[in-house]
């Protein structure tokens, strides 16, 4: 895709470049935000039980544990 430069263009290109996107934009579907949200819910729920960042993970299986302690001489 090349680049544009948008000062260089005529405000004629300008308001087809943007007729253009609020046609593509016309015909997205759109959700309402509350059934949105409880879809996402149910998403993260059905897979919290697998999520290490919810679960956390077990020591034994850890690799960023620490190794040993810090000794000071």
């Amino acid at each position: 895709m090349p680049v544009i430069n948008i000062d260089e263009l005529t405000d004629l290109d300008k308001a087809t470049m943007e007729v253009t996107q609020l046609k593509t934009e016309v015909k997205l579907e759109r959700a309402k935000t509350s059934k949105c949200c409880e879809e996402i819910t149910e998403y993260i729920q059905s897979g919290a039980e697998e999520d290490p960042l919810v679960k956390g993970i077990p020591e034994e299986k850890n690799p960023f544990k620490e190794k040993g302690g810090c000794v000071v001489c």
